[in-house]
């Protein structure tokens, strides 16, 4: 792979004070970052490298989306709460899924994401060995959680046995791009059994581990019931937080108890997902406290179901305002914080940290361009007195906005178009597979008025 300088109007670092450098650029040697600095200092320093000049763009890192799940029904389960819209809508979805309509879901959901700028994406689905082909191919960096249920109640998702062939097949694979976790759907979709095999498995293998927990306020009286006493009080007690990284997906409904525990422990991290909370009427989760008692916490899409897209920048502004109003602060969740969770500290989330989050030597490339031309980033100013640049990309930039991603290295969108897949031949598959699943779908609907099963109707 041939050394390449990229430059633009402005680099955006995200490194440990958030550097801005106008006329920055990066040198990319391989899959790494191998130098930053101004243009001029890069191309002195290197006269002979391919110089890729990006005018009225802004290089920052890619964002990492910390908790999403590929799929097709965006549009087709609306209107319900979590787990109204669980029993009728995506069990149901799960009970009838073959493993080509997974795939095809997971290379539209990727493409999707790199072309708005998401680098790395926390995909929790069905057949991931699909997945990872698909992100083979889009280019994109994934840590593949499968949907794990081992209950009887709930035996028509994943298995731990597909989830360990999973890791053993696909983990650290696509030159290390592809990441495998031991995945739950939720605490109570495992028994005692799978639950022990579970917290076994990460460590056996050393990845992480990701469950939906706290997503509900139901749930809260639920743990109280079965455990008696807190969720996070309850996965402690069981073994989840020994796994080298425990993800929680949602985490709206914990007390200040529960966030100084998780604080404490430092190596479980929060993924938030402000849109899926508020589409799923969930209510607003406590971020503010978390962030401050030293929690890692991303920010993820949820699915393009319950959000209906996959876009990042959306996710960073209504992360902001919805932190706003939940403080009635109109200081809080400020620009930095919420760009920090969408690089760095999504990166600190999911344990890659070392490798991505951040524009530094030695790291992997992992970048995006965002256009500067556009009504929403005018007027920018990314130094002076009226510098605004981390205002524009949170409140104003959309994913759309995103004119070249890089990942490993590698050019998977330039001039805002996919270089590594054919778009339109992906929509056309999923237009061909889509009409088959839903039809299942309904089908088992039709022969059971009330849905799945659900603990919730216990």
């Amino acid at each position: 792979m041939t050394d390449t300088i990229y430059a633009a109007d402005f680099l955006l670092t995200m490194d440990a004070t958030n550097r801005v450098i106008p006329d920055g650029a990066i040198l990319v040697s391989g899959n790494l970052i191998a130098g930053v600095g101004t243009a001029g200092e890069l191309t002195a320093a290197h006269p002979d490298t391919k110089l890729v000049r990006l005018p009225e763009r802004v290089l920052m890192p890619g964002l990492i989306n910390a908790h999403m799940h590929s799929g097709f029904l965006r549009g087709t389960a609306e209107h319900l709460p979590v787990w109204d819209w669980l029993t009728l809508h995506i069990n149901p979805m799960h009970r009838v899924l073959q493993p080509h309509e997974a795939e095809a879901a997971s290379w539209l959901c990727y493409a999707e994401s790199v072309l708005g700028g998401t680098t790395t994406t926390v995909d929790m689905w069905r057949y991931m060995a699909g997945s990872a082909r698909a992100a083979s191919g889009i280019g994109n960096r994934l840590v593949a959680v499968p949907y794990v249920g081992e209950h009887p109640d709930y035996n028509y998702f994943e298995t731990l046995d597909d989830n360990e062939r999973t890791i053993q097949d696909w983990h650290r694979k696509a030159d290390g791009r592809i990441n495998v976790w031991v995945g739950l759907e939720h605490l109570f979709y495992a028994d005692e059994a799978g639950q022990s095999r579970a917290v076994a498995m990460a460590k056996q293998y050393q990845t992480g581990f990701h469950t939906h927990c706290s997503e509900s306020n139901i749930e809260a009286a639920e743990f109280q019931k079965r455990y008696g006493k807190p969720a996070m009080f309850a996965l402690d007690d069981l073994g989840f937080f020994e796994t080298p990284y425990g993800m929680i997906a949602h985490a709206v409904w914990l007390n200040p108890d529960e966030i100084e525990l998780i604080g404490k422990r430092g190596n479980v991290s929060v993924a938030h997902n402000p849109v899926s909370n508020m589409k799923l009427a969930s209510g607003i989760a406590p971020i503010e406290a978390m962030l401050e008692a030293g929690i890692a916490v991303g920010i993820g899409t949820d699915g393009e179901k319950e959000n209906n897209n996959l876009d990042m920048f959306e996710e960073m502004k209504v992360a902001s305002l919805l932190g706003k109003l939940k403080s009635l602060d109109a200081a809080a969740m400020d620009s930095w914080t919420v760009l920090e969770m969408g690089t760095k500290t999504g990166a600190r989330a999911i344990g890659l940290q070392d490798e991505i989050g951040s524009i530094e030597v030695g790291k992997k490339a992992d970048f995006i361009a965002v256009r500067t031309d556009t009504p929403r980033m005018t007027p920018l100013y990314g130094e002076g007195e009226y510098f605004n640049l981390q205002h524009n990309l949170v409140h104003a930039v959309r994913g759309g906005d995103v004119d070249m991603t890089v990942i490993d290295g590698q050019v998977v969108v330039e001039g805002g178009e996919l270089k590594t897949a054919d778009l339109q031949q992906l929509i056309r598959h999923v237009r061909d597979v889509a009409p088959g699943l839903f039809a299942r779908r309904k089908a088992y609907l039709d022969e059971n008025r009330d849905g799945t099963a659900q603990w919730t109707k216990a």
